[in-house]
């Protein structure tokens, strides 16, 4: 009973006893932890033997975790940190990331795990917990901004040109192109007659299915993770820099690959024209490859990695991109200021046409404020393009005005500067669209001339009425015509200047009838050309065989066929016989281009001659077909001349001097 009573006694008695030997029970285990010293893994063990000995001792882990385990968290963070110091030997040498994903994994987590004790007001409070935390977010940042470098570099994907340029070629082939040579010098075109320069062929285009990714995939949420802590910690500046950097020499490395020279200014005006000529073909692609494919893949790069700043994904993009946008548009201001010829025209508006048709997108690329003086910059290249190309075509409309060679063309065949100028506005067609916008605004300065075109066609011809392209090749053409009718005046003999002309006026006409020139001068202007065909054949025929006809007239024999001077009749055959040699000799050299022609012309000439002299022989053959030496007289059948006239307009002089009508 007495120890019943005891026992009850302390139980009821000691009420105020017993609860003070738990708390020096307690706090007698709290000293033993904290003398101990030790770490955090033997600490919960420690605790977790005195819990089980008395169910009193269990209150003590709440008491004791929150402390121990911010310090001791924020020591674990800061010595994984520390362990992969950027400045370390053992860092240098080996990358966690590289060699190692679930190290990567760790410092990341140590590195968050020290931003939230920053973040946290009970943290920041203590200055010198917050010292360490800073100095420890500075090693890390260091030493992410080491693992943002490296995972960009090590993952950049090179350009594939020969697939990227298969793509467009491929896409190419469904658009009309002419291949050859590019037109050359308009002066020294004229100085040689060659028809096979007068060809321009365009660029290729992209398909929207072309997809080019320059980094692996699988990196662009290391870079995001990487990036997401670098800018929390107000690092972004840094993040932005190592970025912008690799990814800059990565796009430089791009426009090489697609044959894309750094040029001065200096240097492209020193480059001739052909060796030009290809750089610009290559730019032209490279605009299109470059906006289309490099600078959208790179925005999406960096609308992933900086998903959590708009900010910096377009400071990041920006600072990226304009570098190789600038060194575009340095080339394309080059070639705009530089010597302006002819023969860039095409080329010209080829680059103007890429620049525009790629403007919506660098506009949308860099949409922001900053990215607002990369725009402006293509503005100003683009109209500068545009005044280049309005200034060429200028120039080649005052060369067309001034071209005055005094050098008549053999044979009276297709003068080089109509071959030239009808080639180059054919082309100048397929440009209407761009220049028509170009010129849209242009002051005319061309009335005169206009005033010219009106009066020498008489067909009130309305010129408002037309596009500003339209009225400038009809202006253009009328130059054409009127140098053309200066140049048939070159020829002595008459019949040839009509036989240049036709030949000439002919090609205009067939060029313009099987091209969309047809829709710009009209069908009226078409059938005008072909009248002055006519009237030129006419021409011909009059200054050509009039002469030989007269040998074939009545008059001057002597009476009627009965009583005709044998004398007069063998001087008539003899002139003929002369005049028909002459005419055979000269006009087999002569050259009629277009076949159809070259048979009209023949047929018209039969059609005149031969029925006269059919008429001519039978009226007075009679007279000296019975005396001697009938032959040198009446060389020729009508089926002789007929088999004869079909040698004209060759362009191979044969003759006749021997030859002798063969008796029966």
């Amino acid at each position: 009973m007495a120890t019943t009573t005891t026992i009850s006694g302390g139980g009821g008695g000691g009420g105020g006893g017993g609860a003070g030997g738990e708390d020096r029970v307690m706090a007698t285990a709290q000293q033993i932890v904290k003398s101990l010293n030790t770490t955090k893994e033997v600490t919960e063990d420690m605790l977790l033997i005195f819990s089980s000995f008395d169910n009193r001792l269990s209150n003590i882990s709440n008491l004791i975790e929150p402390k121990a385990t911010g310090v001791d968290q924020f020591e674990a963070a800061e010595k994984v940190i520390l362990r992969w110091d950027s400045n370390s030997e053992a860092s240098r040498q080996t990358l966690p990331w590289e060699e190692a994903p679930e190290e990567g994994a760790e410092y990341l987590a140590a590195v968050d795990e020290i931003l939230q004790m920053t973040e946290d007001l009970a943290i920041r409070s203590d200055g010198e917990m917050m010292d360490r935390a800073e100095s420890a977010l500075q090693v890390a940042m260091a030493r992410l901004e080491d693992e943002f470098r490296h995972i960009l570099i090590r993952n950049t994907v090179p350009l594939d040109a020969d697939r990227l340029y298969g793509s467009i070629r491929r896409v190419s082939l469904s658009f009309p192109t002419s291949e050859g040579e590019v037109l050359g010098d308009f002066d020294s075109f004229v100085d040689d007659d060659h028809e096979n320069s007068c060809y321009h062929e365009r660029g290729g285009s992209l398909g929207d299915d072309v997809c080019v990714d320059l980094i692996q995939p699988e990196a662009v949420a290391e870079l995001k993770e990487i990036a997401d802590r670098m800018i929390r910690s107000g690092y972004e500046k840094e993040c932005c820099q190592v970025y912008s950097t690799v990814r800059r020499d990565v796009l430089d490395e791009c426009l090489s690959i697609i044959g894309v020279e750094k040029l001065s200014i200096e240097d492209v005006q020193k480059i001739e024209w052909r060796s030009l000529d290809e750089k610009m073909k290559k730019w032209i692609q490279a605009v299109k490859i470059v906006v289309r494919i490099l600078l959208w893949g790179e925005k999406r790069l960096c609308d992933q990695a900086f998903s959590g700043s708009d900010l910096i994904k377009e400071v990041c993009f920006t600072e990226t991109a304009k570098g190789c946008v600038m060194q575009l548009l340095n080339f394309g201001e080059a070639v705009s200021i530089g010597k302006r010829s002819s023969e860039k025209l095409f080329r010209i508006l080829d680059m103007y046409d890429a620049l525009a048709d790629v403007m919506p997108d660098l506009e949308a690329l860099f949409s922001d404020e900053l990215g607002e003086f990369v725009c402006s910059e293509v503005r100003g290249v683009l109209a500068s393009l545009g005044d280049a190309a309005k200034g060429t075509f200028a120039e080649f409309e005052n060369a067309v005005r001034s071209e005055t060679s005094r050098r008549p063309i053999q044979n009276g065949d297709i003068h080089p500067i109509t071959r030239y100028v009808m080639n180059y506005v054919k082309l100048v067609v397929d440009y209407s669209g761009t220049l028509n916008s170009l010129l849209e605004n242009e002051d005319d300065d061309d009335d005169d001339e206009s005033d010219h075109l009106q009066n020498r066609d008489g067909d009130n011809l309305q010129l408002e009425g037309k596009s500003p392209i339209g009225r400038r090749l009809l202006l253009l053409l009328t130059c054409l015509e009127s140098n053309l009718t200066e140049k048939s005046k070159l020829y002595e003999d008459n019949a040839m200047q009509y036989i240049f002309l036709m030949n000439n006026i002919l090609y205009i006409v067939q060029k313009v009838k099987d091209s969309e020139l047809r829709k710009v001068l009209g069908d009226h202007w078409v059938r005008k050309r072909r009248g002055q065909i006519r009237q030129y054949a006419t021409s011909y025929l009059r200054a050509s065989w009039s002469k030989v006809l007269a040998c074939l007239k009545d008059e001057g024999i002597g009476g009627s066929s009965s009583n005709a001077s044998k004398m007069a009749l063998k001087e008539r055959f003899k002139n003929f016989n002369a005049c028909f040699e002459d005419i055979y000799r000269i006009q087999t050299a002569w050259k009629v281009h277009d076949a159809q022609l070259r048979e009209e012309l023949r047929i018209s000439i039969s059609e005149k001659v031969i029925p006269a002299y059919r008429s001519f022989m039978g009226r007075f053959g009679n007279h000296l077909e019975s005396g001697r030496n009938a032959g040198k007289y009446i060389k020729y059948t009508p089926e002789d001349l007929e088999n004869y006239l079909l040698d004209l307009f060759e362009g191979s002089s044969l003759v006749l001097h021997h030859m002798r009508r063969k008796t029966a």
